[in-house]
């Protein structure tokens, strides 16, 4: 029997209980991700809230349907408020933390993550709302030894200083404004979706090949609880909280302290290792304690739990799932290598954009859950004479994942891309219009080719959904090009295209102000392939694309990245000469020779005129196109102007600021 049948076995009664809609901040999170996909299993009323979707490698792989992961920033009461207003959540599971891990450090993040997020969800919490916290064993620091919750509380580290501040919070909002609100002081969970590189994982992983993980002192201890245990208190919590004990904090723990030595007898024991461990090939770290272990009297008698998971059961149970799930090949990877689970970066050119720019973030995030990838989206607002920059800021606010740039003016299209290009951080781009003419739905097909391994995937339009003349005019346009380029320019392929961040780097560090970025693309060369599509028509409003534009176009592109036509005036300068000698000769032998009645007056001279003065100019006007460009980029100029960043809930206005943000970024 799996676990995931002796999980509904057991819970579903108690899940069924549970008040509905149900919250799960920290879904992404090893004991969320298990909280949320038990309750999942019963109901579909349960949401996983995350705050950042590249580290969702949990949700991706369980295949979480869109529908119920909600994107929430705890740090922003406005996106807590619009997550409540929206959803009305009726139990709340809080595992949201920062801080728990080495290698989580920023002293202001943890303090803000654990406190003033805790402050914001319980600030939109009712009377009606269940309310149950994830606080940790260490809120008692130095006092270790099987504290009882009535014992002091002696914080040794920052996030210890946190989570006990976070649990006086509790306290105050259940006593003083009436939530129904408990703390459970969680001490060593282990089991499924644990991170690959924490003590039992390592220690499961190794066993299975008959070795030993590096290991610390044999006489450290912990309180190990298995994962299906600390579900089970998060559910009895929710089910049992009342007026009397809201408030209360509740040790999660077996109450037995277990030593690395009797850890690692049981593991040789249950996996019958034959080699004897090597003790102290691992330095000690600063948060080992020799006692460390607690009293769960207290949520046995009010919340009626206790762990009933055996260690050595447990081990076992871990060691099937390693199997059951193919560890190697789906979970490390996922945690370690981000091939397999990337960042895609999506850079939207908006202008004129504010209707469709909601849209197009729905059906983007919904794409990117869809195909199980992390996601970076930045909308560029290249100075639109519309409510654009409000529209995006909103966005901003309530998903951290989305970043909007807003212009100084208008700098065209491939400025903004460039504008996104500089600061994304993603594995590959999408350059995309704001318009929705570059429907998100095709990207998996980019993403398909480009994890085969094309550095460029780009958009063909086999048709567009515009009159046919029109249609036509850009197929001989494009045909035109491709003809005259002095590179291979793929036929009907604009800017819609993904972009491998090693090209994205070389597109950025080209040094020439005009761009003309699926010209520089073919330009740049590496791996390229091409998907069809129908580029469909504008969602709202009309075009900005004009004839005379989509002639400005058409010049960029030809004196961008074709010499043909100075080569054409070459041409007819030399067949036009040739042609005047000839005259010459015939105008001679007719005189003289075989029509000496030959008519004189001025229109063979005018038409020579006119012709020649006219190729003349053309000449002259082809020249002069060639050295414009070499005028503007001697000017040297900046591609584009920045006025502003909005990165979540932050914003960066300052030259200062900005430089410093693109600076980070591009690191």
């Amino acid at each position: 029997m799996s676990r995931q049948t002796n999980t509904v076995l057991v819970y579903k009664d108690k899940i069924q209980q549970l008040k509905g809609p149900i919250f799960v901040f920290g879904a992404s999170g090893f004991i969320g991700a298990n909280l949320f996909k038990d309750i999942y299993s019963v109901r579909q009323d349960v949401y996983a809230l995350t705050h950042d979707a590249t580290k969702a490698w949990r949700l991706k792989l369980l295949n979480v349907p869109f529908e119920n992961i909600v994107h929430c920033d705890i740090l922003s009461d406005h996106s807590v408020e619009e997550i409540f207003d929206k959803y009305k959540p009726r139990t709340i599971f809080n595992l949201a933390a920062y801080g728990a891990y080495s290698k989580q450090k920023n002293v202001n993040l943890i303090y803000e993550t654990n406190v003033i997020g805790t402050v914001n969800i319980l600030e939109k919490c009712t009377d009606e709302t269940v309310y149950i916290h994830a606080g940790s064993s260490s809120e008692y620091g130095f006092n270790c030894s099987a504290p009882k919750e009535s014992d002091p509380v002696k914080p040794n580290s920052h996030y210890a200083v946190s989570k006990v501040s976070a649990a006086y919070l509790i306290e105050f909002y259940a006593k003083v404004h009436q939530r129904k609100a408990l703390n459970l002081r969680l001490y060593s969970i282990y089991g499924a979706w644990e991170e690959p590189d924490r003590l039992i994982p390592r220690l499961i992983e190794e066993a299975r090949k008959d070795k030993y993980p590096p290991l610390v002192s044999p006489d450290i201890s912990r309180d190990f609880v298995y994962v299906d245990d600390c579900v089970e208190a998060f559910i009895d919590a929710a089910l049992q909280v009342n007026s009397s004990i809201s408030g209360n904090s509740y040790n999660i723990g077996t109450g037995r302290k277990t030593t690395m030595r009797e850890l690692v007898d049981t593991t040789r024991t249950a996996f019958q290792l034959t080699d004897a461990p090597v003790w102290g090939s691992m330095p000690n770290r600063g948060w080992d304690l020799a006692e460390w272990y607690g009293d769960p009297t207290a949520a046995e008698r009010d919340l009626g739990w206790k762990a009933h998971t055996p260690l050595s059961e447990g081990l076992t149970k871990y060691r099937d799932w390693q199997v059951e799930s193919k560890y190697e090949e789906n979970v490390l990877p996922a945690f370690q290598n981000p091939k397999l689970n990337p960042v895609i970066t999506a850079i939207i050119a908006c202008y004129k954009d504010a209707q469709a720019i909601p849209f197009m973030y729905d059906r983007l995030v919904k794409t990117f859950n869809q195909m199980k990838v992390r996601y970076e989206i930045i909308f560029v607002n290249d100075a639109s004479p519309d409510n654009q920059e409000e529209v995006i800021n909103a966005i901003c606010q309530r998903d951290p994942n989305v970043i909007g740039i807003t212009h100084s003016r208008n700098f065209g299209s491939q400025s903004a891309f460039l504008s996104g290009m500089e600061i994304s951080t993603g594995n590959a781009v999408v350059l995309m219009d704001g318009d929705l003419q570059d429907p998100p739905e095709i990207i998996p097909q980019f993403y398909d080719k480009w994890s085969t391994g094309f550095d460029v995937v780009y958009g063909v339009r086999v048709q567009r959904e515009m009159k046919p003349h029109i249609h036509f005019f850009y197929k001989m346009f494009y045909k035109i090009f491709q003809n005259l380029s002095y590179v291979p320019i793929p036929r009907d392929a604009g800017d819609f295209s993904m972009i491998d961040r090693k090209v994205v780097k070389e597109l950025v560090a080209l040094p020439e102000t005009e761009q003309f970025l699926r010209g520089l693309r073919a330009w740049v060369g590496f791996k390229q392939t091409g998907v069809d599509y129908v580029r469909p028509e504008r969602m709202f409003g009309v075009s900005t694309n004009n004839w005379r534009k989509n002639i400005w176009w058409a010049k960029k592109a030809i004196f961008s990245f074709s010499f043909a036509p100075l080569e054409l005036m070459s041409y007819a300068g030399f067949m036009l000469t040739g042609l005047s000698i000839l005259g010459i000769f015939y105008q001679i032998l007719a005189k003289y020779f075989f029509a000496p009645d030959t008519p004189q007056g001025f229109t063979t001279v005018i038409i020579l005129i006119v012709l020649f003065g006219g190729l003349t100019l053309l000449g002259i006007s082809f020249l002069g196109e060639y050295i414009s460009k070499i005028f503007e980029e001697t000017k040297k100029r900046p591609k584009f102007i920045r006025t502003k960043i909005q990165k979540g809930s932050k914003t960066f206005r300052t030259s200062e600021e900005i430089m410093t943000l693109v600076k980070q970024r591009k690191k």
